[in-house]
């Protein structure tokens, strides 16, 4: 497209309808991008909120999962699986048992993962494919300090 065409005085003048085109094919392009944007909706989150209730509340126990810096790892303080073993037996069929009686008195299952600072992170993977074999999902990270 041409914007200058020579006139019959051999001066350049400005033509303003190759503009116009210009201009009306940017703005559909952008329109037509516009319509393409997707909306993230996968995260369901929910701020939390002041609710007024008329009856008790009741609480959840909390399982308390924790890591040592060794690899060991226990359950409300009590050892279960060593350092060494990766598939955590007992971690998974006792989180199985829980699940199943929490499932049974329709309860959710709150766990609290408390690892060492100086754990590897993989016994933390281990422990969390561990829960999702269980398929409990309430799950909250902490690591000591002490």
């Amino acid at each position: 497209m041409k914007s200058f065409v020579v006139e019959d005085d051999g001066t350049m003048g400005f033509q303003i309808a190759p503009m116009v085109d210009v201009v009306f094919v940017i703005m559909l392009f952008f329109m037509v991008m516009a319509g393409a944007v997707k909306v993230e909706k996968e995260l369901a989150t929910k701020l939390p909120g002041s609710i007024e209730s008329s009856g008790a509340v009741e609480f959840n126990d909390e399982t308390i999962i924790s890591i040592s810096d060794e690899g060991e790892v226990s359950l409300n303080d009590e050892p279960l699986d060593p350092a060494d073993s990766t598939a955590l037996p007992a971690l998974r069929a006792t989180l199985m048992r829980l699940k199943e009686s929490a499932d049974h008195a329709k309860q959710p299952v709150v766990v609290t993962i408390e690892s060492d600072p100086h754990a590897k992170y993989s016994r933390a993977i281990d422990v969390l494919n561990a829960l999702a074999s269980a398929k409990i999902t309430n799950v909250t990270f902490n690591v000591n300090e002490e």
